[in-house]
């Protein structure tokens, strides 16, 4: 009895290597619905993936865009704001040379010219206009025109 319960256990054991190695290793059949499925999933997988990659590069297309229109945006305002400046410089240059040419109109406009009123007329038909009472004209100057920059 000791030799057959020796074989049982031994047969046990083997059985028990021979059922642990196939668990191990696994099967390689599966049945075609199955097989259609996991095929089919993975077709699936590989699809999502490509358009992953697709989106990423639309996306590191777009971020790449966004960052250019933003270096373009700051460029546009820093110009802006120089233009605005040169523009305010140049109204009250504008306003300066107006106020000096009113004043220069003004300050003629009340002083009569010197040298038409020290005048004597030399000749005997000037001497008539005298006679009549009427006296010589100021002609009164046209500021000049103030040129605006063009940018």
């Amino acid at each position: 009895m000791l030799i057959r319960s020796r074989r049982t256990v031994t047969g046990f054991s083997a059985a028990g290597i021979i059922g642990a190695m196939l668990m191990l290793t696994g099967c390689d059949f599966w049945p075609p619905a199955l097989q259609a499925q996991i095929e089919q999933l993975h077709a699936e997988a590989q699809q999502a993936a490509a358009d992953k990659a697709l989106l990423q590069n639309q996306l590191n297309a777009a971020n790449k865009a966004k960052e250019e229109l933003q270096i373009r945006v700051e460029d546009l305002t820093r110009v802006n704001k120089e233009k605005s400046a040169m523009i305010a410089n140049l109204e009250h240059t504008m306003a300066a040379a107006r106020e000096r040419a009113v004043k220069t109109t003004k300050g003629q406009a009340v002083k009569p010219p010197a040298k038409t009123v020290a005048k004597k007329p030399v000749k005997s038909a000037p001497k008539a206009t005298a006679k009549s009472g009427k006296s010589t004209t100021t002609k009164k100057t046209k500021p000049a025109p103030v040129r605006r920059a063009v940018p």
